[in-house]
């Protein structure tokens, strides 16, 4: 993998290539503070007619933090540094169309300092640059939640450090896409059906035709019941969970929403999203927010690139909106949720 593969999301609308740029409630499980977040890069093999993933995990450590580069974007860790601690929770994370395992690196690293094992992959059918790749097919959304079982599988049995990972307390996190991703592995069941009264138009979409002709169906949605809670935010295509559709949903969620919405997420899709689900989710509305406010503030390198690209909406607040400090209060509250939601007590 190189560089280039990790550079961050285009957007999809208009196009029919995806380009990449690149607290507690209950004291369960005291875990003692790491000071700083170590990370691996992490391979899945391929198994059967499933194709490899390609992601990264980032863990409690006891070593300095230093700027890792992935093209025009830094990550801060410490690359390959020892795990320090046992019984350990995970989150998965799940990104949007197009992203890449890196897309929400200061909640990884939030969650990771804290004591949280975090593991995301690039889902191969419409991450970045994947050959793989084919965003307008609905098996992008419907193979997703596999990604996601796969992912837990390899964390539990695969990863050389897996028996450091408490099995019983496992989170997930994920945006756009990526809150769709949740929705459904953890029990969500789309109807694509609602896709026909208002079918995305972008050249090389072929979701209403498979839907008219059976074939959207022919990989089934697969949950998981591993997952005890769930960060979603502005969820894509939340409302093919209406009525029925997260009525088997039972762990707690935690719900953001963009006032603003944007690249076809709209308000609507989360207030679709909180009144299926039969447990209440917290909900939070983030005034002034577009949609790209989830994902981490632009340093000025990654702000050029995407601009050069003609994306600088990735990296544009309308009106004055703080995504540096909404961030901070962002990651804070994530963290919160998720720590006392899994019942452990996360260090600050």
């Amino acid at each position: 993998m190189t560089a280039e593969d990790l550079l961050p999301p285009c957007r999809r609308r208009g196009r029919a290539v995806m380009l990449a740029l690149l607290s507690a409630l209950a004291l369960l499980l005291p875990m003692e503070r790491a000071g700083a977040a170590g990370m691996r890069q992490l391979q899945i093999p391929a198994d059967g007619d499933r194709p490899a993933m390609s992601g990264a995990v980032w863990y409690p450590c006891a070593g300095e933090p230093a700027d890792i580069a992935f093209g025009p974007m830094t990550i801060r860790a410490v690359r390959d540094c020892p795990v320090t601690g046992g019984r350990l929770p995970l989150v998965v994370m799940s990104h949007g169309v197009g992203g890449w395992f890196g897309g929400h690196h200061d909640t990884a690293v939030r969650l990771a300092d804290a004591g949280f094992v975090v593991a995301a992959i690039n889902h191969p059918l419409d991450s970045g640059r994947s050959p793989l790749r084919r965003p307008g097919d609905l098996a992008s959304m419907t193979g997703r939640p596999g990604d996601i079982r796969r992912l837990i599988d390899h964390m539990l049995t695969g990863w050389p450090e897996a028996g450091r990972i408490d099995r019983e307390r496992i989170g997930f996190f994920g945006f756009s896409r990526g809150g769709f991703t949740g929705l459904a592995v953890i029990g969500g069941v789309p109807d694509f059906r609602l896709l026909l009264s208002d079918c995305p138009t972008y050249p090389g979409n072929r979701w209403c035709e498979q839907v008219r002709d059976g074939s959207a169906f022919a990989l089934p949605i697969e949950h998981d019941g591993r997952i005890r809670a769930a960060v979603i935010a502005d969820p894509a295509a939340g409302r093919l969970f209406a009525g029925a559709g997260l009525a088997r949903v039972s762990v707690p969620v935690q719900l953001w929403g963009s006032e603003r919405g944007g690249d076809g997420v709209t308000p609507a899709d989360v207030t679709t999203v909180a009144e299926a689900l039969p447990v209440r989710p917290e909900v939070r509305v983030v005034g002034g927010a577009g949609h790209f406010a989830f994902l981490p503030p632009c340093g000025e390198a990654f702000a050029a690139a995407v601009a050069a690209e003609g994306e600088a909406e990735l990296c544009r607040d309308e009106g004055g909106f703080d995504r540096a400090a909404f961030h901070r209060a962002f990651n804070d509250a994530v963290l919160a949720f998720l720590a006392g939601r899994l019942g452990v007590a996360a260090a600050r």
